[in-house]
């Protein structure tokens, strides 16, 4: 069983990321339209476990929270940057900060419990081991 990616919320979220940009567009140039962030991740399966990987340059891994909750694998970071000012010399800024969260449906043979997370040069590599499915147990009725 594959890793899956869960957003239940998404579609009102690009919703809302639209309105947001044709909003700003009217009033500031689209070079500086405020946008939101959201890491590219990488999922892949390998003999004894899931591996996840996502890019978060920027963030450190104090601000960083991965949880595990009724087979659903959350990730959730803050990316902030200094105030800058128009003094500072930008003519563009691209970088985006703030916050984002992902979630994961973890397959019946992901260990939740055993779940190990690591960030390193602003990549965060999340460890999810497999476990022995639990097979049916027959139970005689007398």
């Amino acid at each position: 069983m594959d890793l899956v990616s869960y957003e239940p919320w998404s579609v009102f979220q690009k919703m809302g990321r639209l309105y947001d940009d044709l909003n700003h567009r009217r009033f500031l140039d689209s070079r500086s339209v405020p946008r939101r962030w959201s890491p590219a991740v990488d999922v892949r399966e390998q003999e004894g476990s899931f591996v996840i990987e996502a890019d978060v340059p920027g963030v450190e891994a104090k601000d960083i929270e991965v949880t595990a909750e009724h087979g659903v694998l959350t990730i959730k970071a803050v990316r902030d940057s200094e105030k800058r000012k128009a003094a500072d010399g930008y003519t563009i800024r691209e970088r985006v900060q703030g916050s984002f969260y992902r979630r994961f449906s973890l397959p019946d043979n992901a260990n939740g419990g055993a779940i190990e997370a690591a960030s390193h040069d602003g990549v965060l590599v999340i460890t999810v081991p497999k476990q022995e499915k639990a097979e049916p147990r027959r139970i005689p009725v007398a």
